[in-house]
């Protein structure tokens, strides 16, 4: 089922489809998953849309596990 980034609701089951987006709401996600110090770079933006299955869960989790927090 295609995901529409812009209005849906977004969960940690949420699975990143060819359409996802790093977009407004994607961010709001993120912030409340991983704290306000969350932001996309290059790197994790590629790993993101790197067309290996993830959901939005292993992203706020690589993004906790590449800063070394304990959250993961």
């Amino acid at each position: 089922m295609k995901t529409d980034w812009h209005g849906n609701d977004i969960s940690r089951a949420t699975v990143i489809d060819k359409d996802y987006k790093n977009i407004q709401n994607v961010r709001r996600f993120l912030v409340t998953q991983c704290g306000p110090d969350f932001g996309f770079d290059r790197d994790f933006m590629a790993w993101i849309s790197d067309a290996r299955h993830k959901t939005m869960g292993d992203v706020a989790d690589e993004w906790l596990r590449l800063r070394g927090d304990s959250r993961t």
